[in-house]
């Protein structure tokens, strides 16, 4: 497992306690429902499928969890210039909440599933759109998750 602890950067809060947790080949399946069933039984829920904005975001309100079903994509985390990972399928990213992200190219075939700890509630910031010091506020409410997704 890979861990990464990213400070403030661009407009976007990051993280100040918990790291990016990077897990290579951990969650391999076909389907995608396979996927959500596989992030829920963890207590990782409020799923979805697609893919990863293209632009930089972070949620303000929870932990999320991406795991790439089919396909591969080079993600840039914590803001402009921070580092790039590649992901493919199988591997699954875990982002605390304020965690910048965004989608720097990937194939054709991408399928990622998101999901939420605690089922809770996720919100969409922008850095040129949000409240930095707002977004702070919400990050540290923010429980830490129970159970790791995988």
């Amino acid at each position: 497992m890979e861990r990464l602890l990213l400070p403030p950067s661009g407009g976007i809060p990051n993280n100040p306690r918990l790291p990016v947790l990077i897990y290579r080949g951990a969650l391999k399946v076909e389907k995608a429902a396979q996927a959500e069933a596989a992030l829920a039984s963890q207590g990782w829920t409020k799923g979805w499928q697609n893919g990863i904005y293209s632009f930089h975001h972070y949620h303000s309100t929870a932990h999320e969890v991406l795991v790439v079903v089919r396909g591969q994509a080079r993600v840039t985390l914590s803001g402009e210039g921070g580092p790039q990972v590649q992901l493919q399928a199988g591997d699954v990213v875990l982002l605390p909440a304020g965690t910048g992200h965004r989608n720097d190219g990937s194939s054709p075939d991408l399928l990622v599933v998101g999901a939420y700890a605690g089922g809770r509630d996720w919100d969409v910031c922008r850095p040129e759109e949000t409240d930095m010091a707002a977004a702070q506020r919400r990050i540290a409410a923010v429980p830490d998750w129970e159970q790791e997704p995988v």
